[in-house]
């Protein structure tokens, strides 16, 4: 049996995907926006740490490791970005640029993720993927556009929670089934014989 830790990346994803939601929503006009940095912080570097060990151990099957550890570690980039211009108060735009590239990458491996069948809801997690993705590809043309146009910030924020809404269930669906299957199973030192 291999072991995996999906399920903290995917709240990760629900996490992320939640705080930008709602960054965007509340606009851009903030007196400080360094509060922000410790959440978008936290996210991108959880999403770094674990996305490169699933890149450089490959502890899951096959291509999941490829979808699963090079897009998280793009996505926790973007938020570790994020997080030191927010601090910073520098601007946002070029993270946005680099956002475009992971964005690209994530719409490739959500559309990968449904024609291989990959993932026990295959549709699910691709179009998660995409809806993701398309964010990041988004971020740098309407960059201007969210600043100032509040119609269009809301719908932006409206695609970014129905896709937090597709990693939570998503994530509670891998969460229940995990905590099942790794039931009883017990580490190498501890068993007998």
């Amino acid at each position: 049996m291999f072991i995996d830790y999906l399920t903290i990346i995917m709240i990760n994803l629900v996490a992320g995907t939640a705080i930008l939601a709602y960054y965007l929503y509340k606009g851009f006009d903030f007196d400080d926006p360094r509060p922000f940095s410790a959440a978008f912080g936290i996210v991108g570097l959880l999403g770094v740490t674990l996305g490169l060990n699933l890149t450089f151990t490959w502890p899951l099957p096959g291509s999941y490791n490829i979808a699963y550890g090079e897009a998280t570690t793009l996505f926790g980039g973007v938020f570790l970005a994020t997080a030191f211009a927010l601090y910073h108060r520098w601007d946002l735009k070029p993270v946005a640029a680099f956002a475009f590239f992971a964005g690209v990458y994530a719409v490739i491996v959500g559309i990968r993720i449904i024609s291989l069948g990959l993932t026990k809801e295959p549709l699910m997690s691709g179009v998660g993927f995409i809806l993701a993705g398309l964010g990041g590809v988004l971020a740098f043309p309407t960059f201007g556009l969210l600043q100032k146009n509040k119609t269009f910030r809301l719908l932006a924020v409206i695609v970014l929670l129905v896709t937090a809404l597709l990693w939570a269930f998503t994530f509670y669906g891998s969460l229940w089934g995990h905590m099942a299957s790794f039931k009883d199973w017990v580490p190498l030192v501890m068993r007998g014989g």
